[in-house]
């Protein structure tokens, strides 16, 4: 079995539960990584035993003790990373969302041409056999007709924002916000299995520092489809969200974590004033490991087969959903400094 060897950028919770979730794959070692203090570095490598610690991405990625680097930085530094990496011939696996902006993704997605090789998001929920079910079982319900996904957690820091610090969660310099945090998963999966719509329509709470705290968008396609999707980080929902076509109808418990799917057909008319009634089944697949394997073992069979890309958390599917995140920041007046060139 050859062994592809991770380096780590970003010491943060993030980066510990996916270090879990890829264990389970026998194929990843972990061998290096980088933080910006040494002293973290340090006792993130002493917790996860890794070899290298690495203050500066370039020397990381210019060493012979990695083979693939997981970016999980703040937003704002993940294509310069990115690009750093795979310039020195590492295959990268970012962080959602992939960028600060499509501007970004297209010269991240040019550098895994020009350098030959592997870049993919770490869209956890679109690589989860939960997800495979939906797209499985999504021709049951007939002609779609409406996505609908909601995402709204209030963030702990939150708190800190209203008593007058800045913490990185609210702050444009990292490109950072409701949609970028929470937004991006209920557009993601949309683009994944419908591609781009034909019209958007977005509204959204602008916070005092220039970043969104929720917002809500709309979408219009091509075939009479329409999605909407509702993310915040100042407010709780428990909705689910749904897939609803001419037959039936998904359930999903929730957009980022898919645990409990449900498919209810409706009933069929057969005149006289009879139906065969609705039924609902529960179509949750089987989960055999965690939920950060899936994206690290995608990523791996794509290194290890010597492709550019998913066919799911695909180079299109980034790009597309970054167009629309950049969209949807225009029309609220959501401007980030990544969003100039030269910054």
């Amino acid at each position: 079995m050859e062994k592809v060897r991770f380096g780590v950028v970003g010491t943060n919770f993030i980066s510990d539960w996916v270090i879990e979730g890829a264990r389970e794959d026998e194929r990843f070692e972990l061998t290096a990584v980088c933080s910006r203090s040494r002293a973290r570095g340090e006792e993130f490598a002493a917790r996860h035993s890794i070899a290298n610690v690495f203050t500066s991405v370039e020397d990381m990625a210019s060493s012979d003790c990695v083979d693939a680097v997981y970016i999980a930085s703040p937003n704002f530094k993940h294509a310069e990373q990115a690009i750093a990496c795979m310039s020195r011939g590492k295959h990268v696996l970012c962080e959602k969302p992939l960028a600060s902006n499509a501007r970004e993704a297209r010269e991240m997605i040019e550098a895994s041409e020009r350098y030959g090789v592997t870049l993919m998001e770490a869209m956890k929920p679109t690589m989860t056999p939960h997800f495979r079910s939906v797209a499985d079982n999504i021709g049951r319900i007939g002609k779609v007709r409406r996505y609908v996904a909601s995402y709204c957690q209030y963030s702990s820091r939150y708190d800190r924002f209203k008593a007058g610090e800045l913490p990185n969660a609210f702050n444009p310099q990292m490109s950072n916000g409701a949609i970028m945090d929470i937004g991006v998963y209920t557009i993601y999966p949309m683009v994944v299995l419908f591609g781009r719509p034909e019209r958007i329509s977005a509204s959204g709470v602008l916070l005092s520092s220039g970043v969104d705290g929720q917002g809500a968008a709309t979408f219009d396609y091509a075939d009479g489809m329409q999605a909407t999707v509702l993310y915040s980080k100042i407010a709780d929902s428990r909705l689910r969200s749904e897939i609803q076509g001419e037959d039936g109808i998904i359930s999903l418990d929730t957009i980022n974590r898919m645990a409990d799917i449900t498919l209810t057909t409706r009933g069929v008319n057969l005149g006289g004033g009879k139906s065969t009634g609705s039924a609902t089944e529960n179509i949750s697949a089987t989960a055999d490991h965690n939920e950060y394997y899936y994206e690290v073992s995608e990523f791996i069979d794509l290194v290890s087969g010597n492709r550019r890309k998913s066919a799911v958390n695909s180079h299109r599917a980034s790009l597309v959903t970054l167009e629309i995140i950049d969209e949807i920041r225009r029309q609220i007046g959501v401007v980030f400094p990544a969003d100039q060139p030269d910054t």
